[in-house]
């Protein structure tokens, strides 16, 4: 046996046992916490709108009140094809440059920091919740998990070929501290938590 494998073979037989099983997250209390209120509450910190809903009649109502004049509206839910484009999904991405509002879905939210999942199962064209000036994504309130733990157990092995966390407009912020909403997506964000 040469050095090289002597060495080898040591290693190999000398290994740490293997622990597979992370610690569980009780202790942190996450069972305690409502998980729709602390949503609620860093979305609005973080600049974003909630708005809870029954129906996707009440999003309707709420959009045409809200955005009244505004330039394009976009969606990926064909019940709100009378308020906003719906067969624009198969276009170039550059003819999104004018859309003032795009309406999607999310697959669920994360309470502790305000995050959407969303995969391109459900966004149309991936630019579509980063090229309007504003955006309106709608949850359902059961789909609200408390941290972002539980949202990778979520996502788990699940097949898509891409997909983001969207918490909040976007934002920016400069070494005085100025905070910069709009800066490279979304100026404004509107959650509706759907019963």
């Amino acid at each position: 046996m040469s050095s090289r494998d002597s060495i080898l073979s040591k290693i190999k037989s000398n290994q740490p046992v293997s622990v597979n099983e992370l610690p569980g997250l009780s202790f942190l209390g996450l069972d305690k916490i409502d998980v729709l209120e602390t949503y609620k509450t860093v979305l609005k910190g973080i600049g974003g709108f909630c708005e809870e809903v029954s129906s996707l009649e009440e999003v309707k109502a709420y959009v045409e009140t809200k955005y009244p004049e505004a330039k394009r509206k976009i969606t990926t839910i064909p019940e709100l094809a009378v308020i906003a484009e719906t067969n624009w999904d198969a276009h170039d991405p550059h003819t999104l440059q004018d859309v003032e509002l795009a309406i999607i879905k999310a697959h669920f939210g994360v309470a502790e920091n305000s995050a959407l999942w969303v995969t391109d199962a459900i966004l149309g064209q991936r630019v579509s919740p980063f090229i309007p000036q504003y955006l309106a994504i709608i949850v359902n309130k059961k789909d609200i998990v408390a941290t972002m733990q539980q949202a990778y157990e979520r996502i788990g092995n699940s097949d898509y070929g891409f997909g983001t966390f969207i918490a909040g407009p976007s934002k920016t912020a400069d070494i005085e501290q100025s905070l910069v909403l709009g800066a490279h997506g979304a100026r404004g964000l509107t959650v509706f938590l759907m019963e």
